[in-house]
């Protein structure tokens, strides 16, 4: 992922008040992120932590959703949608947004479940087990990476689509 500054990252929300992007805190200063290991760049909310927030490039211009936790969870161990994860290390919860534009003004949302955390970009460089003998293990990690690009791309295409 290409590095953004702090105000390309606020200004990126496509879901958001003006109030709600002049206050969220980002998880550290934006030269700080790790943005050569991200497939995109999110966090919760430290004053609230049902809030979350995903910032993913779309055409080389960032696109930031404001994301809320579904208040139950899931009755059985759920699989992130995005990175796909079989080891599991990590809780999955439902995440909604609103979709973008009028679709949203008028209370539209679109769910999916993710880390908890949003570890996916982690979740997907481990060292995947090995399948068989003879398995690319290193081709399997690109295959995860490239499919969590992917996944997040499209969830950010489906918001913006209303």
């Amino acid at each position: 992922m290409h590095a953004f500054d702090e105000s390309a990252i606020r200004g990126s929300f496509i879901n958001a008040s003006l109030r709600e992007r002049q206050n969220l805190q980002l998880p550290a200063p934006a030269d700080q992120l790790p943005w050569e290991r991200l497939d995109y760049l999110g966090w919760r909310d430290r004053r609230s932590p049902g809030i979350g927030y995903v910032v993913a490039e779309l055409d080389g211009r960032p696109v930031g959703l404001l994301m809320r936790q579904a208040e139950a969870r899931p009755r059985a161990r759920a699989q992130c949608s995005w990175c796909e994860d079989v080891q599991l290390p990590n809780d999955v919860v439902l995440f909604s947004t609103k979709r973008a534009g009028a679709a949203g003004r008028k209370g539209d949302t679109v769910g999916t479940l993710v880390c908890a955390e949003f570890e996916c970009s982690a979740n997907v460089r481990k060292r995947p087990t090995l399948a068989y003998v003879g398995f690319d293990l290193e081709a399997e990690r690109e295959r995860r990476i490239a499919a969590l690009a992917e996944h997040v791309e499209n969830f950010v295409r489906n918001v913006i689509a209303g």
